[in-house]
């Protein structure tokens, strides 16, 4: 008999190797290979000498195919519609990931519940008991009456199930503990994973059935199991639970029928998740009594503007080296802007420690908050309170420029609605038809920022 062909996979990164070896080439950890075997794949009957069997591949020209618009299929809930790019579209895959008890199967469960009054509707679940779901479902007050579930791990008998009851939707709860009778290794490794999720995106192509895939995160926040995974599905989101706080945020990273970094909120309650209509009053809730280091900036998630409060903590440095920490933002550009703080305009913060947070835990990757950024941290360092009324936006340059960001009239627009009364924002930004209500001050430089900020009294 022929020797069965081993081959030694990193259970980090997912690449193959031909033999063991103590360190993996690709990602440079240390003693994660595992020795799977391969099965040899049989040739199927008609195979021609090529490996081709069945019919023949075809080819077309681009302009002759005949493309229509997409059919999207509401969740239910506008929030994660919006993250979705407007809803399921069919023969998608879309991947839900996160933290332990971020809520991502009291989300998908309600919405199961609300797709399977309209819709055939299939919840899968690994990793909890068919009577552990209908306990959460009559506890959030769900209907129960047209949603199918099942408890399953094997791919195949899941495979079944979906060509036996056609389903819209199907929810697989989780990726992790899926497994491929087939493949010669544990639930949860990296050919497992792979494995599993290659059938059933297969399914989905093949049947234009929906699946959801819940996935797991690592210690560091990362999305557990290989990295094709994230390549190998059509939409990637992520949901997010700061400390302390019941609310929770739903942000795309991945999305090929929508726009990447939308933002979408929810609350946590003893029903269930709740959607918030109006993020930006959630991350307004200022006290009456203004502290230094407090100011307001609009940032732009997605396809719409979200108001968020920065804080900044400048103080006397007595563990003989500076520190830089922020939650929320990028350190490495905070540290750019003192640098530009101490080259234009003659403020040396190298002896003092600066921390910087956003308030509920939201996290801001656009360089719009740069402005917002250095006006809190002048105002924590100078001992004075800015404007209660007053919002900034804007980008910083190494030169000291102020560049404009997109969006900038939207931005406007959002904070007058929310009683802001006063901005500073990028010249470049300005129209010639001005946002009523709001007093603009346009800047081109961070040395005339600070004269706005002076003359603001």
């Amino acid at each position: 008999m022929a020797r069965a062909k081993v081959a030694y996979v990193c259970g980090d990164c997912g690449v193959e190797h031909p033999k063991w070896q103590g360190q993996c080439s690709a990602c440079g950890k240390w003693n994660t290979l595992r020795e799977f075997t391969l099965q040899r794949a049989t040739a199927s009957p008609g195979a021609s000498a090529t490996g081709y069997s069945g019919t023949p591949p075809t080819v077309a020209r681009l302009a002759e195919i005949e493309t229509a618009a997409l059919e999207r299929m509401s969740t239910g809930m506008d929030e994660l519609d919006r993250v979705l790019g407007g809803g399921f579209v069919p023969g998608s895959v879309v991947l839900i990931g996160g933290d332990p008890g971020a809520g991502k199967s009291t989300l998908l469960l309600q919405v199961a519940a609300a797709i399977a009054r309209r819709a055939p509707m299939l919840y899968v679940s690994g990793e909890e008991s068919l009577q552990q779901i209908a306990d959460r479902a009559r506890r959030l007050a769900l209907p129960l009456d047209n949603l199918l579930v099942a408890a399953e791990t094997r791919v195949e008998a899941v495979a079944e199930l979906a060509q036996q009851h056609r389903p819209s939707v199907m929810v697989i709860d989780s990726i992790q503990v899926m497994h491929v009778e087939s493949t010669g290794s544990v639930p949860g490794s990296v050919t497992q994973v792979r494995e599993s999720a290659a059938l059933l995106t297969r399914l989905a192509k093949q049947t234009l059935t929906t699946v959801i895939l819940v996935g797991h995160v690592t210690k560091e926040g990362n999305l557990a199991g290989p990295k094709v995974l994230e390549h190998m599905i059509d939409c990637f989101v992520m949901l997010d639970s700061p400390a302390g706080t019941r609310f929770r945020t739903l942000r795309s990273q991945k999305n090929r029928f929508g726009a990447v970094n939308e933002l979408g909120v929810f609350a946590m309650t003893e029903t269930g998740m709740k959607e918030v209509a109006n993020p930006s009053a959630i991350f307004l809730q200022r006290p009456k009594e203004m502290s230094p280091g407090s100011v307001v900036t609009v940032t732009w998630e997605g396809t719409r503007p979200l108001l968020v409060e920065l804080q900044a903590l400048v103080d006397e440095s007595r563990s003989g080296y500076s520190r830089r920490i922020a939650v929320g933002l990028d350190p490495q550009r905070i540290g750019m802007h003192l640098a530009a703080l101490h080259r234009h305009c003659g403020l040396s913060l190298t002896d003092q420690d600066v921390f910087a947070n956003v308030v509920g835990g939201v996290r801001i990757s656009e360089t719009g908050a740069d402005l917002a950024t250095v006006l809190a941290v002048l105002s924590s360092f100078q001992n004075r309170v800015l404007p209660r009324n007053l919002v900034c936006f804007g980008e910083l340059g190494l030169t000291g420029e102020v560049r404009a960001v997109p969006n900038g009239q939207e931005r406007l627009r959002e904070a007058q609605k929310h009683g802001f009364e006063q901005a500073i924002a990028p010249r470049a930004n300005l129209t010639k038809t001005p946002v009523p209500g709001i007093e603009v001050k346009g800047v081109t430089s961070l040395a005339q920022t600070l004269e706005a900020i002076e003359a603001l009294g």
